[in-house]
């Protein structure tokens, strides 16, 4: 990693670190912001202490904040020493395998940092991103296979949550069929890091040992419609949910053309009221692509 690198990841994740208060993505722009601005004033190239922190502006706790966050090192080291026996690796905002489609869609507020494992290549895409409940009925599955195969077929990068029912259908079929996968996963690559490879990568962000919260289970959907050149739906719970919810984001926002596997429910229905378009033939997304 670049200097610029590690202390991005120094103050944007844990690092396994309980007393740490890492910055939100707000937060470290505004520090690169003021370190910018002063370095166009002239101020000279000290470095980042208490007392620098504080000629730009900041508090005394949250200078001292940052200055924790930046002094850890040997901590560092040993988290990144640790992700590697298990195959884990950082790819930062300003890597040059960050995904694209993150940087335009996303901006300046695009995630800072995805712990991953498998060929990082395959951010890059072209992608199809694939959404679905893990309790799924047959046709679903049968469906979500399709979309597997199909992304195979034309050369598309799948990107799935990782999860079990219509992410793992698609993702197994894509797969079966010479393809490749992205899991967009809201948990700890721990436990999956088998899994992976050159075909396969894995993606959690922030950490490669932070457990399964909401919040993160939601940030996860919304970068499966973010990263998609299209985003299909597959079955969902009306009105509840991470599919459901991450589906209705995405067309408030426009992430993402959003399609929906017309099977009669009524969470397919109101999505198509609010915008997604139906489909009952993946052959659709061939011709839409």
């Amino acid at each position: 990693m670049t200097a610029a690198e590690r202390g991005l990841v120094l103050l944007c994740c844990t690092l396994g670190d309980r007393a740490a208060k890492p910055l939100t993505m707000a937060q470290f722009r505004e520090l690169s912001s003021r370190v910018q601005t002063a370095e166009r004033q002239g101020v000279p190239d000290d470095p980042v202490d208490e007392t620098l922190l504080e000629r730009l502006g900041y508090s005394g706790d949250m200078a001292r904040r940052i200055v924790y966050l930046l002094n850890r090192e040997t901590m560092l080291e040993t988290y990144l020493e640790d992700a590697l026996e298990v195959g884990c690796y950082p790819v930062t905002r300003i890597s040059p395998s960050y995904p694209q489609t993150l940087i335009h869609k996303r901006g300046a507020s695009r995630p800072p940092v995805f712990f991953c494992v498998g060929n990082d290549r395959l951010l890059q895409g072209p992608f199809l991103s694939v959404a679905g409940a893990r309790r799924a009925g047959e046709a679903a599955l049968e469906f979500a296979g399709q979309l597997g195969q199909l992304a195979a077929r034309t050369g598309r990068v799948l990107v799935t949550g990782g999860a079990d029912g219509v992410d793992w259908a698609a993702a197994d079929a894509c797969l079966r069929a010479g393809g490749s996968t992205v899991a967009m996963i809201p948990d700890a690559l721990l436990d999956r890091a088998h899994l992976a490879g050159e075909h396969h990568l894995l993606c959690s962000e922030g950490g490669y040992d932070l457990p399964f919260t909401t919040p993160r289970a939601m940030m996860r959907n919304s970068y499966i419609h973010q990263m998609g050149e299209q985003t299909v739906v597959v079955q969902a719970a009306f009105g509840k949910g991470g599919t459901w919810h991450g589906a209705v984001e995405n067309l408030r926002r426009r992430w993402s053309p959003l399609y929906v596997f017309d099977d009669g429910s009524a969470a397919a229905q109101a999505l198509v009221q609010q915008g997604a378009v139906p489909i009952r033939d993946v052959m659709a997304l061939d011709h839409d692509a």
